[in-house]
């Protein structure tokens, strides 16, 4: 049986929990960040379908519907990916003493 002669281990070793930060995902869903995102994805989004597709939708011509979405999905998640480490980033400088 191990003997304790230097105390309980359990108080000399208790230290204020230690919190994790908010992985990037957490971070980039947060409401402020992810309203940010979309409304840059609404407009940079916009402005790539006219750049890439325009032709198209004056002519009347059929548009692929899959680049019609990534034009609006990437902006937003580049958008959200920088908002959310930049978050990451004041949070760590944050939390050093």
């Amino acid at each position: 049986m191990p003997t304790n002669e230097g105390g309980d281990s359990e108080s000399t070793n208790a230290t204020a929990p230690v919190r994790r930060p908010p992985g990037m995902l957490r971070l980039a869903l947060q409401p402020g960040i992810a309203r940010a995102a979309l409304k840059v994805s609404l407009v940079v989004g916009t402005l790539l379908n006219i750049i890439n597709n325009g032709e198209h939708f004056w002519a009347g011509h059929s548009v692929s519907l899959w680049r019609v979405a990534l034009n609006f999905v990437v902006p937003f998640c580049v958008s959200s990916y920088s908002a959310a480490r930049h978050e990451a980033r004041r949070l760590e400088r944050d939390a050093m003493p």
